[in-house]
This record gives C-alpha cells, sequence and structure tokens, in this order.
C-alpha cells in the first residue's frame, strides 16, 4: 500500500471511530440516571425492548439515530428525537418499529420527534412494512406546541397516516408500556392491536390534573386509564401484561400468525461477498475533496463477487452506470466519478461534476432499470452540473432535465448513499431526499450543500463586503480575512453530514463497511411493496 492510501485509511478510521463515539452517546438517551430509573419502575429502556423484540441475531437497520443532535439546546437536548425508529425482524418478519424513549423528557414530542416518526410511517407506507409501536409519551413537549401542532407535517399527520395505513392494510399493533396522553392516545387505537402493560401503561385523553381542573372530579391515573380499567371497563385496549417482557412476547406470538402478502418479486440470487476487501475502501476515499479516485473500485467492493456490468463504459465518463447484484439482489448503480480533466491551461480537478453525456447516459440506463424492475442505488459524491459557454452550448440544462425527470418518475425503488461531495442540482439528479429515495444514508466524508464551503464562504464574503461598502464603510485586509474566516467556519459546520442527519435531511450516518448491509436490508423491505404503477417520463425532450 502506497502513503496516500495509508493517509486515506488513517483519515476514514478516524471518522468511524468518532462516528462509534457520537452513536454510544445517543443510544444513552437521556443518560444513565434515567435509564436506572426507568429500572426502577420495572420498565426496560426503548432500546431493550426493540432488542428484546426483534429476532435473536437479527439487525436492526435504525432510521434517524442523530435526530435532534446538537438542537435544542436551550431545551436540555433531545437526543434522538426522544424516538427510537427502524426496520428490525420479528417473527421472521421485517416491520417498522417506533419505540418512544421515555429517559428523554418523558418521551416528549418535539418538533424533529414529529418528522421522525412521519419518515418512520413514509418508510412502512412506501414498503407495505407492519408498523410496531411501543408507546411510552407524555405528548406533546408544551413549550413548542406552536412548531409541533397544528401544520400539515406536525403531530396529528401521524394519525392521519395510521388511517391510511389501516386502508392500505398495512398492519399496526401497538403496545403501551408508558404514558399515552391526549392526542396521542389515538395513535394505539387507530392500530389493529393495542396490548397495555399493567401499572406502568396508562391511556386516556387528559390526565388526572387536567380532568381535575376542567371538571372538578378527583380521580387517580391508575382508575382514570390505567391497564384494568382500559382493557376491562372501557375496552379501549384488548389485553393486558404482567410486564414488558410478557406485552413484547404477545406481539411476537402476534407476526408469527400473519400470513404471506404479494411481493414486487425483485430478481435475488445467492448472495456472494466481494472478493476485493471491503475494508480497502478506507485508503481508496481520498482525504481531501479535491484529489481523484477511482469510483469503480468503491463498487467492487460493495457489490457481490466485485463484479458489475457496466453500461456505456467509453461515453459520459463523469458518471458511472453499472449492473450488478448486492447480498444476491439485483440493482443499477449510478455513480459519480471524480475526474481530472485536462485543458489549454493545464489540469483542472473536477470533482463528480456531471456533463451532457453523464446526464444523458444516466437517463437512458435509469429508463433501462425500470423497464427491467431493478432498483436503483446511487452513489453520491457530486459538485453540481458543468457550467459555462461550452456547456451551456452544447445543452446543458435539456440533458441535466431528462436525468431529473428519469429519475424524479422512476417506479422502481431507489436507494442513495452519500459517500462524498452533495451539492447543488447535483443532489437532485442524483436522488437527493426531495425525490424519495427509499432509504438515503452518508458516509462520514459526505458534505451536503448548495455549493462547496470555499465556493460559499467567499461568494458570502462579498456580498457582505459589498453591503459594508454601500454604507460608508471600509473593511481592512485584516478584518475581512478574520470575516471569511467566521463565514467559513459557519458554513463548513453546516456542510458536516451530522448536521444534515440531526434534520432528517439523511436517514443516518454509517461506516462504509455498512453499505451493503444498509441497501439489502432496502431492497428487501420493498421487496414487500408490489409495483402498481406503469413508469412514464412525461414530456421530455430528446
Amino acid at each position: 500500500m502506497d502513503i496516500e492510501f495509508n493517509k486515506n485509511d488513517d483519515t476514514m478510521r478516524q471518522l468511524v471511530y468518532r462516528l462509534d463515539e457520537k452513536l454510544k452517546e445517543v443510544k444513552l438517551g437521556g443518560g444513565e440516571k434515567k435509564i436506572e430509573s426507568q429500572h426502577k419502575k420495572g420498565k426496560l429502556t426503548a432500546r431493550e425492548r426493540i432488542e428484546y423484540l426483534i429476532d435473536e441475531g437479527s439487525d436492526f437497520l435504525e432510521v434517524a439515530a442523530f435526530a435532534g443532535d446538537g438542537m435544542y439546546a436551550d431545551e436540555g437536548g433531545c437526543p434522538s428525537g426522544g424516538v427510537v425508529t427502524g426496520i428490525g425482524q420479528v417473527s421472521g418478519r421485517d416491520c417498522m418499529i417506533v419505540a418512544n424513549d421515555a429517559t428523554v423528557k418523558a418521551g416528549a414530542w418535539f418538533p424533529i420527534t414529529a418528522k421522525k416518526n412521519l419518515r418512520a410511517q413514509e418508510i412502512a407506507m412506501e414498503n407495505r412494512l407492519p408498523v410496531i409501536y411501543l408507546v411510552d409519551s407524555a405528548g406533546v413537549y408544551l413549550p413548542m406546541q406552536d412548531e409541533i401542532f397544528p401544520d400539515k407535517e406536525h403531530f396529528g399527520r401521524q394519525f392521519r397516516n395510521n388511517a391510511k395505513m389501516s386502508s392500505m392494510g398495512i398492519i399496526q399493533v401497538a403496545a403501551i408500556m408508558g404514558s399515552c396522553v391526549a392526542g396521542g392516545a389515538y395513535l394505539p387505537i387507530m392500530s389493529d392491536e393495542a396490548a397495555i402493560v399493567d401499572k406502568t401503561g396508562s391511556i386516556f385523553l387528559a390526565g388526572s390534573y387536567l380532568v381535575k381542573a376542567a371538571i372538578g372530579e378527583s380521580i387517580d391515573n391508575e382508575t382514570l386509564g390505567g391497564a384494568t380499567t382500559q382493557s376491562e371497563i372501557s375496552g379501549v385496549t384488548d389485553n393486558k401484561f404482567p410486564n414488558d417482557q410478557a406485552c413484547l412476547d404477545y406481539i411476537r406470538s402476534v407476526f408469527d400468525k400473519i400470513g404471506d402478502f404479494e411481493k414486487a418479486g425483485f430478481d435475488r440470487k445467492e448472495p456472494k461477498v466481494p472478493k476485493e476487501n471491503p475494508e480497502e475502501m478506507y485508503g481508496i476515499m481520498p482525504d481531501s475533496r479535491v484529489k481523484p479516485y477511482e469510483i469503480k473500485e468503491i463498487i467492487k467492493r460493495i457489490v457481490d463477487d466485485s463484479e458489475f456490468d457496466e453500461y456505456k463504459e467509453g461515453y459520459g465518463k463523469s458518471i458511472v452506470c453499472c449492473y450488478a447484484r448486492i447480498d444476491g439482489w439485483a440493482v443499477g448503480i449510478v455513480a459519480n466519478q471524480r475526474l481530472i480533466v485536462k485543458s489549454k491551461k493545464g489540469e483542472m480537478q473536477m470533482g463528480g461534476v456531471i456533463y451532457s453525456d453523464s446526464a444523458d447516459k444516466s437517463a437512458r440506463f435509469i429508463m433501462n432499470c425500470n423497464q427491467r424492475k431493478i432498483p436503483l442505488v446511487f452513489l453520491q459524491d457530486v459538485s453540481g452540473f458543468m457550467v459555462g459557454s461550452r456547456a451551456e452550448h452544447g445543452g446543458i440544462i435539456k440533458d441535466g432535465a431528462k436525468m431529473v425527470n428519469a429519475m424524479a418518475n422512476s417506479v422502481v425503488p431507489k436507494f442513495t448513499i452519500l459517500i462524498g461531495n452533495s451539492y447543488g442540482a447535483g443532489n437532485y439528479a442524483m436522488c437527493g431526499k426531495a425525490y424519495d429515495p427509499r432509504l438515503i444514508y452518508a458516509w462520514p466524508t459526505a458534505q451536503m450543500a448548495v455549493m462547496s464551503g470555499a465556493a460559499a464562504a467567499k461568494t458570502l464574503l462579498q456580498i457582505k463586503v459589498a453591503s459594508l461598502k454601500k454604507q460608508g464603510k471600509i473593511i481592512e485586509p485584516e478584518a475581512e480575512k478574520k470575516l471569511l474566516e467566521e463565514i467559513t467556519d459557519s458554513y463548513n459546520e453546516q456542510l458536516s453530514p451530522y448536521y444534515a442527519a440531526s434534520r432528517i435531511w439523511v436517514d443516518g450516518i454509517i461506516d462504509p463497511l455498512d453499505t451493503r448491509k444498509v441497501i439489502a436490508k432496502g431492497i428487501q423491505a420493498a421487496n414487500q411493496a408490489p409495483i402498481r404503477e406503469q413508469f412514464n417520463v412525461g414530456i421530455i425532450q430528446t
């Protein structure tokens, strides 16, 4: 291995170490004291409940683990958005699991909590996955109610989705394992079946204090809406259980008896591990965003047997399109290629720039995958579309539009992995969050923004200096340099994959070695949802 490879490897390992450490911190939720408090009440934590529920030896693909990261500092923070969500296998069936984390503000709903819950439901609806709700929440976080309650994508949208999923035939089972109050009470009761844990679970529209204030009635919470009341008197819940474990055992039993459903029918053969060592991706991925690398070497370490069939290999070289298998599943891969472009002025690095021929090739490849019912995988390391007179005269806008049109209208499931840059319109063309990827994850090396940090900082500096000049103020070179550093630092913070993950612009950040697992899990889930639509790109200029 050469020095450059070793430097890259070392940089990536440091990034992965930081990722692992941040995940450990996130998984503590509200902290060890709050976890101990849960245990003293005879309750498992949200993550312990999920671990107990899913099949032994199976993987749990967490969605939005970093939701809320670095947000709500004035409120004491909201690790993981106060809820744990992800795809897990229960009695041999892939399910979306949503578990409130009562160690974080008693499981109260922050704005990001609502967004995370809606993302979990969206994944379930797209893939027709059964949903298991493990409810333990104090309801809306009242100091921020105006940011969570009334709008279309706020708290109430979840119950609308409950109803929609029910009409779609998507199974929903709920377990009330702690508090379940006010509007939140509708979530488990709009599910197909609702279980409740005795003495720790309770469900009511208004707790004892509010009942006293509203109608003057004095009553304790257990009598008002505890497990015995709701399962034996009101019939609101279906069964009560003595503890968390017994309740979760019952849910496993329910899923053990569910019949099979129609599948999408994506092609799968016997999985094969890559021939090339996946760990070498650490050394292949440059430690700098201005250095080129061969994306095909990354692909070889993701796909089965390190084999793929490239489409139009000699044409449109700034994007690689190929057919391959990942964990046995047939896939079509669209991947950006960092190139060194030679010109009269010398060499110029074009990091993942999309040219007209590459856009045209990609559009045709995406159409082929839809025609053949092959899921699409996008590996993003893109700076945007090519600019300048030559590109404009060559019709870059038209060719870019063709690619976006084909990608946006795809009916096969799409999966996006941000491995490097994700800038500007390149983010859109390569299936960014706005284009409904079934899953979208980022490597620790990813960055997402309208443009790179250096370019943005210089642009923002020019705007600031121009504004000061209009006010008759002169900025000295030293002050200008300091201002540039401040702008750059601020913008770079927003480029971070953790900034994107905290706002659920991506579903999470993963070790590059987990790329195969994430994509395979996503296709396995997507195979539960038959494709009903016909592929049609509408009006597209040739």
